[in-house]
């Protein structure tokens, strides 16, 4: 899923402290020739409040099994995201399918100023001060996969220095 980032690492869950966070429960139906068969889709987000996050999806008859899948895929989906004092390096918008999502840092003391899916998510990072617009779509997938759109975007100045074979103070100076 986040091959096309060139910033995004893949970290492992050993040794993190993450706290699992749910986005939300669907109930599905399949119907077939002998009726309606239910099942449950959860959608999780970990995170160790720190940079670090992952979002994972589980299917299941019952709730709990659900939940418990969905975390397992989000420990297998964990990337370190850039935070600089509490908040992002600079703006980005993120977009999955219909949903569509701009982060924006914000000064000390603003807090997370985002509604739903979108606030699960910078919660779980770690962001504290950030104000975000979610457009399009409200369905809570596609608003937890645009909002990873955006933070696999994001670049801090040592990446961007790094990535362009200069120093950290040319980038600036530039």
């Amino acid at each position: 899923m986040f091959q096309k980032y060139k910033s995004a690492e893949l970290v492992k869950p050993g040794g993190l402290d993450l706290k699992d966070r749910l986005v939300g429960v669907q109930r599905v139906t399949k119907v077939t020739k002998g009726g309606r068969a239910f099942g449950f889709s959860a959608i999780v987000v970990v995170g160790d409040e720190a940079g670090v996050v992952g979002q994972g999806l589980g299917k299941s008859k019952d709730v709990a099994s659900a939940i418990a899948k969905a975390v397992e895929d989000a420990k297998k989906n964990l990337v370190r995201i850039p935070i600089i004092k509490g908040t992002l390096p600079h703006e980005q918008k993120g977009k999955y399918g219909g949903a569509r999502v701009n982060i924006i840092p914000a000064a000390p003391g603003t807090g997370v100023i985002a509604g739903g899916a979108v606030r699960t998510v910078l919660e779980a990072v770690g962001v504290h001060d950030v104000l975000s617009k979610s457009q399009g779509s409200s369905n809570p997938h596609n608003v937890v996969k645009a909002t990873f759109d955006a933070l696999l975007q994001l670049r801090d100045a040592n990446a961007i220095a790094r990535d362009r074979g200069i120093s950290l103070q040319q980038v600036f100076n530039a």
